[in-house]
C-alpha cells in the first residue's frame, strides 16, 4: 500500500453518486471508470487518463502499457488506493479503485448499468486482469 492510498480512497469515494457519463472526467457532474480513477490519481499528485478505446475488445496489452506511461506499476496483491483491471466480460475491460481487502475487495467504479458511481464488492463474474499501483507523488 503506498501512503497516498487514504487520499486516492477518500478521492474515490468522494465520487460515490456522481452519475455515469461515457467519457465524463467531472465528479459530481459525470463520470466513467476512467474519471473515477483519473480524480483518484489527482488526488495522489498523478495523472492517470486513458483513451476509452483502450477499454474495448481484449485489449490487455493496451491498458497495461498505458497505466505504465503514467507511471503506475503492476502489484499484486492488490490493496487499497490500487487500480484494478477488470474484464466484465471478453470483450470489455473496466477499472475500479480498490476500497478495501477484507473480507473481499471491494472497489469504487462507474456502474453503466445502475447509471452511477458505486462502492461495492467485485462482481464475482468479473475477471480481475492486474493491480496497479500510482506512483508515489
Amino acid at each position: 500500500m503506498t501512503a497516498n492510498a487514504p487520499a486516492i480512497v477518500a478521492a474515490a469515494r468522494g465520487c460515490v453518486g456522481t452519475r455515469f457519463r461515457p467519457q465524463g472526467r467531472v465528479p459530481g457532474l459525470g463520470l466513467d471508470c476512467v474519471g473515477v480513477v483519473a480524480v483518484a490519481a489527482a488526488a495522489a499528485g498523478a495523472t492517470v487518463d486513458l483513451p476509452a478505446y483502450l477499454l474495448s475488445g481484449e485489449q490487455c496489452e493496451a491498458v497495461a502499457n498505458g497505466l505504465a506511461a503514467h507511471g503506475c506499476r503492476r502489484v499484486w496483491p492488490p490493496a487499497p488506493g490500487d487500480i484494478l483491471v477488470l474484464a466484465p466480460s471478453s470483450r470489455h475491460r473496466h477499472l475500479g479503485i480498490v476500497t478495501s481487502i477484507e473480507p473481499g475487495t471491494a472497489i469504487v467504479h462507474a456502474h453503466a448499468g445502475l447509471r452511477r458511481v458505486v462502492e461495492g464488492p467485485v462482481d464475482p463474474a468479473w475477471h480481475i486482469i492486474g493491480a496497479w499501483r500510482l506512483a508515489e507523488g
